[in-house]
């Protein structure tokens, strides 16, 4: 039976007919921001119309300008996945893919990766090791040397460009204070380190002065991650440039917090070395306790927010909170390094 809280053309897509390819079985994923259909060898991910300030998809044109820089943007780390733009339309009442008729939405067509390879599985498993790490480092290094930058991206990497960032989020989360996952004590002692960091702009002038503020992937964690026979780093943030435009520390210090995260810490300390010595980045290290205390903070907040969502189950919404716990737990340990 559909969901009648769908849209309509979403209701059209859970049926097999609505595609030009066999499609025995399909699934519907929802995130706050998008809808993943899951449709035979193929996904297709479709942008819902929300405001969230940080990002705009409210009119079609929209929603089709931030398709296309998805896959743009994507590319450049895995082009094999990214398959094409493809238009919903309507015909008399009925919704199928890529077939004429009036375009009523669009989405990025993807190439189905194996879920048995994605990394948290394998992580979960105990399955990762220095050898998949190696060969990660080997597709971010070229990709970072190659990514794009000058004065319009650098300006993202300054101490006051990135404190918008790090100040947001403590004002975001201010009201949660005293709730089971962020105490007063931890929250002072988080943003009293952050704040004293933020101060030392001659790191942050160093890092520009070498070139490491990029055009990076905003979004580098294991959740974006798949292990198969080739490496996929998928998904970046494509909706928001002062997200995706920052230093090269950040980036890879959210996959070392990830690491920390699911207790591999071994792991994430060889990560950073090999990483440093591959790309002869001398001034990374300085910088990964703060940007690994930032990432660690915003999963935190994501955590918070998804369990006060008056949608959410309470199932989902416990397990949230006590993700939240954990991840303001970690963020408060590297303010005390």
């Amino acid at each position: 039976m559909a969901d009648s809280t769908l849209p309509p053309f979403i209701q059209a897509l859970l049926k097999p007919e609505a595609y030009p390819h066999p499609a025995s079985e399909i699934t519907l994923v929802q995130t706050h921001i998008s809808y993943v259909l899951l449709a035979g060898p193929f996904v297709y991910k479709i942008k819902k119309p929300v405001d969230f300030g940080f990002l705009n998809f409210t009119t079609l044109e929209k929603r089709k300008y931030f398709c296309e820089q998805e896959l743009l943007l994507n590319r450049r780390l895995c082009p094999s996945l990214y398959l094409g733009l493809v238009t919903i339309t309507e015909q008399n009442g009925a919704f199928f893919v890529d077939t004429p008729g009036t375009p009523v939405e669009y989405a990025v067509k993807m190439a189905r990766m194996p879920e048995e390879r994605m990394m948290a599985k394998v992580i979960a498993q105990g399955g990762l090791t220095r050898e998949i790490l190696d060969r990660i480092i080997t597709i971010l290094v070229p990709f970072y040397a190659k990514a794009e930058t000058g004065s319009a991206i650098e300006q993202f990497g300054t101490a006051q460009a990135v404190s918008v960032n790090v100040l947001e989020n403590f004002a975001q989360t201010q009201g949660f204070i005293g709730c089971p996952a962020l105490s007063l004590a931890q929250f002072e002692a988080i943003s009293t380190y952050a704040r004293a960091f933020l101060a030392k702009e001659e790191l942050f002038a160093e890092r520009l002065k070498e070139g490491k503020v990029r055009d990076c992937h905003g979004d580098l964690y294991s959740a974006n991650i798949c292990l198969a026979e080739e490496i996929y780093i998928y998904d970046c943030i494509e909706f928001n440039q002062r997200f995706r435009y920052c230093d090269v520390a950040s980036d890879v210090a959210f996959l070392a917090m990830d690491l920390d995260f699911h207790g591999l810490p071994e792991l994430a300390n060889y990560f950073i070395e090999q990483f440093c010595q591959a790309a002869g980045d001398t001034t990374l290290l300085p910088m990964l306790n703060f940007y690994k205390c930032y990432r660690a903070y915003v999963r935190g907040k994501i955590g918070l927010f998804t369990a006060h969502a008056p949608e959410v189950d309470p199932a989902t919404a416990e397990n949230s909170l006590a993700l939240a716990k954990k991840y303001f737990a970690l963020a408060q340990s590297y303010a005390a390094v």
